[in-house]
């Protein structure tokens, strides 16, 4: 079998995809996989924050047209930039073993973000971010941030920022760990929904693709992923609001925690529920409803 597998184009997704191939390649040598790079919305307009081109589903969107279409067979997806829906037609696959799922800070000098003195810019692209940095440390500025992880680690000089926030998963995964400052902790900085966990995404109808992908499905981080998007489809999925979501199973418990804030970080609304690992869809709902109940739905009346 010969199958066409579309991404997008930074350095960050073409290693994921690699990766991705290697792994399709041992567990099933038969099949043969091409590469096909899609330029995405979110690619495209680097000029304007998510936020104005549509928010979650910019770096997707394309890729999944891409697959409707037949143009490609097999999506690869970093699962926090997917919307809570997934298109008529489409699947996941496989979700493979989720890498470090916390933020990072690299600064200049070192600096750890406790630290940081009053005013110090820190950039990111991330309402998420942005917000729960501004709840923690107030008197920090926020600096909107586009581009590929290259790109943001060089504007800490060229935009003279104090420092930036990026994924953990990124970092590790291009070999930047030693520019990492600070992993922040998930009390502090919860991540975003799917961070660190890579989608195989293909047709419903490609069945015998469907079996080769589904022996790298790695179940924990499927389940854990599942209930954090049941969390993000019961807000809206496409709320322009900071969101974010932590599934973890443990000792046979799955536990999801959630967030829900004010751009600029005034308010923060945040829960948690535990339950069992076939409950992932369930918890995620009865989260949204939680955090909802404590707030939440002034603030999504607000937007």
């Amino acid at each position: 079998m010969k199958i066409n597998v579309g991404t997008r184009g930074s350095r960050l997704a073409l290693t994921q995809t690699n990766s991705v191939v290697e792994r399709i390649q041992k567990a099933a040598p038969d099949l043969i996989a091409d590469i096909t790079v899609i330029k995405t919305s979110g690619d495209i307009m680097q000029d304007v924050s998510l936020a104005q081109i549509g928010g979650q589903g910019v770096f997707v969107k394309e890729i999944e047209e891409a697959l409707l279409s037949g143009g490609i067979d097999l999506a690869v997806h970093s699962m926090k930039d997917v919307p809570g829906e997934t298109p008529e037609g489409l699947m996941f696959a496989a979700i493979l073993p989720r890498e470090d799922m916390r933020d990072v800070l690299v600064s200049r000098g070192n600096v750890k973000m406790e630290s940081m003195p009053r005013g110090a810019r820190i950039g990111t692209g991330s309402l998420r971010r942005g917000a729960q940095i501004k709840a923690w440390m107030p008197d920090l500025e926020i600096i909107p941030l586009r581009g590929n992880i290259d790109t943001r680690l060089n504007k800490i000089e060229t935009e003279n920022l104090t420092g930036v926030v990026l994924a953990a998963a990124g970092m590790k995964r291009l070999g930047y760990v030693q520019q990492i400052t600070q992993f922040l902790p998930i009390e502090l900085m919860l991540p975003a929904v799917g961070q660190g966990a890579l989608g195989l995404q293909i047709r419903k109808t490609d069945t015998e693709l469907l079996k080769f992908l589904a022996k790298l499905n790695h179940a924990q981080t499927a389940m854990e992923v599942s209930a954090e998007r049941s969390y993000l489809r019961a807000l809206g999925g496409g709320c322009r609001l900071p969101i974010a979501a932590y599934g973890l199973i443990e000792k046979q418990r799955l536990t999801l925690e959630g967030l829900l804030a004010a751009p600029n970080g005034s308010s923060v609304i945040r829960d948690k529920v535990w339950g069992e690992l076939g409950e992932a869809e369930e918890l995620g709902r009865k989260l949204a409803d939680m955090i909802l109940e404590k707030g939440g739905r002034k603030l999504l009346d607000l937007m």
